[in-house]
């Protein structure tokens, strides 16, 4: 599970840098389509450009927030599994190999 966990938060940081460039290094300033944009379709163009690019930091963000939640049950689940573990080994004695734990009474 510690695994799993490493891989999720480090896919996490991974979509940071995602949602990071997406916001910020994907726009394309109006003069890219000439200096005067007087051709019929650089409206459009452009404007795709903004839907596209505001569907994909919806994408991103999403993808987050489910990376986040699974990241965040796994670790819940790991720290429930280790109480239990670590709850099983009193009742059984402990490390001291003796048998003074509550099932030896």
């Amino acid at each position: 599970m510690d695994e799993v966990i490493r891989k999720l938060w480090t896919l996490l940081d991974d979509m940071d840098k995602a949602g990071q460039t997406s916001r910020y290094n994907t726009e394309i300033p109006m003069d890219a389509f000439g200096n005067s944009c007087l051709f019929l379709e650089a409206g459009d163009l452009q404007q795709a450009h903004k839907t596209m690019k505001t569907d994909l930091e919806n994408v991103i963000k999403s993808l987050h927030g489910l990376i986040d939640r699974f990241g965040t049950s796994t670790s819940k689940v790991k720290d429930k599994y280790t109480e239990q573990e670590y709850a099983n080994k009193n009742q059984m004695g402990g490390d001291t190999g003796g048998s003074n734990g509550s099932y030896a009474k």
